[in-house]
């Protein structure tokens, strides 16, 4: 299912990472090397308020404990993304069935499972089931070995053979990110992005390292059709109605 080059535009997501509450980023997901931005909502309207269609949420507190810990700011920042009809995605500690269904009573419209998903396929195969084209696989990768725990313990498994062998047919998509390159701002992976997007059977969305509109052009020639954007974007290296309109005149 890859996207054409220039065929339509690339989907372009903000990342909002929440740490107690607050709007932060991490540097390689170190706990220990945060900046903070300030409250989550008013930084998810001025996303939307710039063009944003979608949005990607991490509750990076939850990512620790296992368990969604930011729920009511979730729920806050879901509920003024709907004013702008622009779907959520979360991600960070969703664990269990039950989490699952909680997030999406908040209105969150794709979940991200990683950590439980690696360890347990079996389990990844049959929420899958449960919620058809709603669950996006988090692929988190250093040296092309997958991390887990909010990227403190890195798994023996290789990431593109775990995408082999994951149900994708009831996936809706796969979130890949290089730990080395977060937060750094020296452009993404675009080798290992572009093989696992022309391997897999549903949309991969790039995450980590990008650090220009370039960049963002470059994983589009290369066939990823959608991409997350952080410190750039933070940062103002990159100006997201800018970057949108820009996309849209080559599409």
């Amino acid at each position: 299912m890859n996207v054409k080059p220039y065929s339509i535009p690339m989907l372009v997501i903000p990342a909002i990472d929440i740490r107690g509450g607050r709007c932060i980023r991490l540097r390689q997901g170190d706990y220990s090397q945060e900046t903070v931005y300030g409250d989550p909502v008013e930084v998810a309207r001025q996303w939307l308020d710039s063009g944003a269609a979608y949005l990607h949420l991490v509750d990076l507190d939850g990512a620790k404990a296992g368990r969604p810990i930011n729920v009511d700011v979730v729920a806050s920042i879901v509920s003024t993304a709907a004013e702008y009809e622009a779907p959520c995605q979360l991600g960070g500690g969703l664990r269990s069935e039950e989490d699952l269904r909680r997030v999406f009573g908040l209105g969150v419209g794709r979940a991200i499972v990683g950590t439980r998903a690696i360890q347990e396929p079996g389990w990844l195969r049959a929420i899958a089931k449960e919620f058809p084209r709603q669950i996006v696989l988090g692929l988190d990768a250093k040296d092309g070995k997958l991390a887990t725990h909010g990227w403190e313990t890195i798994e023996g498994i290789d990431a593109s053979e775990f995408l082999d062998a994951s149900p994708q047919i009831d996936l809706a998509a796969v979130v890949y990110t290089d730990v080395s390159k977060d937060g750094m701002l020296t452009g993404p992976n675009f080798e290992a992005t572009e093989r696992l997007a022309k391997r897999a059977l549903v949309p991969v969305i790039a995450s980590g390292g990008i650090s220009s509109a370039e960049d963002v052009f470059e994983l589009d020639r290369r066939g990823v059709p959608a991409c997350i954007l952080g410190r750039s974007l933070y940062e103002e290296r990159i100006n997201l109605s800018a970057l949108l309109q820009q996309l849209s005149d080559r599409g």
